[in-house]
């Protein structure tokens, strides 16, 4: 095409090529509709759909040729006019760079502060000096640059937590300013809860750890979520509601926040219940249940009342009918793959933690502004105060390793000193209150168990001091006495601690001795009882047999109460041994001995007196050994007179004939009549 021609015009032969087509088309079509065929209505829109649709691409492909045409000329004509197109691309590109180089990049403090925080990324580094280069460390340039630096920092702590490096987190946050940056903490956790909720316990037990040093922020933590609870709750929104409740319950475990919280929400999930709030009463329940079970178990059960309710009721979904009886399955396998707290989260005593209370009905202040940069006038006298509580929180190691290379010696004598200051400054606790507090604990947990496993495993995690496993024997003793019928529970619990250790075995033995001593003093509901406890640990060999030796059954040794004692002791060992393996147990020769004080043999008096009790009380079948004793009796007196009278008799023919050898010989021999006088005198004796 020549230059001067336009895209939009064509030439002549064009023309003519686009008319005699266009008169051939026109032709066919004319044609085809005086034809008098049978075709469908159909087909023939199609066929002149088709022939339009070829008539459009040509005329679409001859326009693109003719634009890359165009093209191909303009450059052609450019290239033709520049003598050296190759200068001038070049300058192009010099001229690009000097744009470059008239924006030079932050350099000054100003620079940085006059963008917003966070609008303009610095690198660690250049960062870190220019506060350094700042002269005056309370400006405004320099706080806000300190500040931008905390959010940074918790935010990084806090994403990078798990379970395993938990512990090595800590320290480094405690070296923030938590107290100035608590805001930033608070929202760094329930963003990183909100995107992660695996990691629910994690943030909780960190929270738990910074609650005992800065309860304000646990506080504050706690507010923001009840108000995200809340907010929730009123706009349906069931994933944000899901995170929250699972974040509250963890706090619930951690003792952050008080377990009437943990009611509270549950009472609001089903006061009216519908199948998203169940469904999230049911995941709380899983949560948190393990521990409510421990602290308010009477709780617990209104809550389960309450699903049993909605169960009967029958309105719900079928899927969360199964989610409420998953649920009661748990409960009933004692919350076992649900802890309220993993043992690798477990980092802070009962005694440390501050629990803090709060409802859905108080108004609760977020207090946002604390995630905003304000100017604080006395920003180094802060900073200096946070300085010296972050020593005392995690310690100075670098000036105490300084200070013992330098004072070595001084710091053993120190340390002497302190040792011995120690030892004359103890208290001895005249009150007993450490005592008492122990038995109360010992109490409600023996109480609030459910069987005797949970109770053992309980009362082995309680911490006692030497010398006071007496006390558990002693209260779990005590426990069972005030029952008003035996319970097999306390003999399985006292039989579970004499197996575990024999310290608390040699314990009950003592307390057998105590309680036998003072029998007397015993109604007689709790004789029945605490002789049945003891016969329980002597039928299953928890107890050795050798205790029965302190009894001495006769009539001058026993009293009332004592002898019931003995009655239902023995008839305990009969129903759980039978009479037979009884019997062998009271006959074996090694404890013979042991048994002696039972069943006496040292006069008949009391060998009839315990025949005649055993069999009063129907177990005659014991004494079977005692009377074949009894009935030998008389022969056996004789046999015994019988040895000391020839003992005698000997020796004293020894004396006579040596001290009369020498009148023998003068005195005639005694007559006949003399001996046999002698003879009927022995008889007679």
């Amino acid at each position: 095409m020549p230059p001067f021609m336009h895209s939009g015009q064509r030439s002549s032969g064009e023309h003519s090529d686009s008319d005699r087509q266009y008169k051939d088309r026109r032709y066919k079509k004319e044609h085809r509709s005086r034809s008098n065929d049978h075709r469908s209505e159909r087909s023939r829109s199609h066929r002149t759909h088709n022939h339009r649709s070829s008539y459009e691409d040509s005329d679409l492909g001859d326009r693109h040729e003719e634009r890359f045409k165009d093209d191909q000329n303009n450059y052609i004509k450019e290239r033709s006019e520049s003598p050296q197109p190759w200068l001038d691309r070049t300058m192009k590109t010099k001229e690009k760079e000097e744009e470059k180089k008239s924006h030079p990049p932050v350099q000054q403090m100003s620079d940085a502060v006059a963008i917003k925080t966070g609008g303009i990324y610095i690198p660690p580094h250049r960062m870190a000096q220019m506060m350094r280069d700042v002269e005056d460390k309370s400006s405004e340039a320099y706080q806000r640059l300190s500040w931008d630096a905390l959010r940074k920092s918790i935010n990084g702590l806090v994403n990078k937590v798990n379970a395993t490096n938990l512990k090595n987190i800590i320290p480094e946050l405690f070296s923030e300013n938590l107290i100035r940056g608590r805001g930033l903490f608070c929202r760094s956790c329930m963003k990183s809860q909100m995107a992660s909720p695996g990691f629910t316990d994690v943030f909780a037990a960190l929270v738990a750890v910074v609650n005992t040093k800065f309860p304000d922020v646990g506080k504050l933590l706690l507010k923001r979520i009840m108000l995200q609870f809340k907010r929730a709750f009123a706009r349906n929104d069931k994933p944000q509601l899901l995170a929250a409740t699972k974040f509250i319950a963890h706090l619930v475990n951690q003792q952050v926040a008080h377990e009437v919280i943990a009611l509270e929400l549950l009472t609001v999930f089903l006061l009216n219940p519908t199948d998203d709030s169940v469904e999230v009463a049911v995941g709380f329940v899983k949560e948190c249940g393990a521990f409510l079970q421990d602290i308010v178990p009477s709780g617990l059960h209104g809550v389960f009342e309450r699903f049993r309710g909605i169960l009967h009721e029958g309105e719900i979904d079928k899927r969360v009918q199964f989610l409420i009886e998953g649920l009661f399955a748990i409960r009933k396998a004692k919350f076992q793959g649900f802890p309220a707290i993993r043992a690798e989260l477990d980092l802070v005593e009962q005694e440390d933690q501050f629990t803090h209370g709060m409802s859905l009905e108080d108004e609760i202040d977020p207090e946002t502004t604390l995630d905003i940069f304000k100017t604080n006038p006395q920003f180094l006298e802060d900073e200096k105060a946070y300085e010296n509580l972050k020593r005392s929180i995690l310690g100075d190691e670098s000036s105490e390793d300084e200070a013992g290379s330098e004072d070595g010696s001084d710091d053993n004598d120190d340390e002497e000193s302190e040792e011995e200051d120690e030892e004359q400054m103890k208290i001895k606790d005249e009150t007993e209150t450490n005592l008492i507090n122990l038995r109360r604990t010992i109490y409600l947990t023996i109480m609030s168990s459910v069987d005797f496993e949970e109770a053992g495993h309980k009362l082995l995690k309680i911490k006692l001091e030497p010398g006071q496993e007496m006390e558990l024997c002693i209260m779990l003793l005590e426990c069972c006495s005030q029952e008003r019928t035996y319970l097999r529970y306390y003999g399985l619990l006292g039989q579970r601690f004499c197996m575990i250790n024999r310290i608390h075995q040699e314990n009950f033995e003592k307390c057998f001795v105590q309680q036998y001593s003072m029998i007397h003093r015993l109604e007689t509901n709790k004789l029945r009882n605490v002789a049945k406890f003891f016969a329980h640990l002597l039928g299953t060999d928890a107890l050795p047999w050798h205790v029965l030796s302190y009894i001495r059954l006769t009539e001058e040794d026993t009293t009332s109460s004592s002898r019931i004692f003995i009655k239902i002791l023995f008839q305990e060992l009969s129903e759980h041994l039978g009479i037979r393996l009884l019997n062998e147990r009271l006959n074996d020769p090694n404890m013979l001995e042991s048994f002696d004080s039972i069943f006496p043999k040292d006069n008949p008096k009391n060998t009839r007196f315990a025949i005649n009790f055993f069999t009063s009380i129907g177990l005659g079948g014991i004494t079977e050994n005692l009377r074949e004793y009894l009935k030998n009796m008389p022969r056996l007196i004789m046999q015994q007179q019988q040895k000391p009278a020839s003992d005698s008799s000997s020796d004293e023919s020894e004396s006579s004939s040596s001290s009369s050898s020498s009148e023998s010989e003068s005195e005639p021999e005694s007559s006949p009549d003399d001996s046999r006088r002698h003879r009927k005198r022995q008889k007679n004796r």
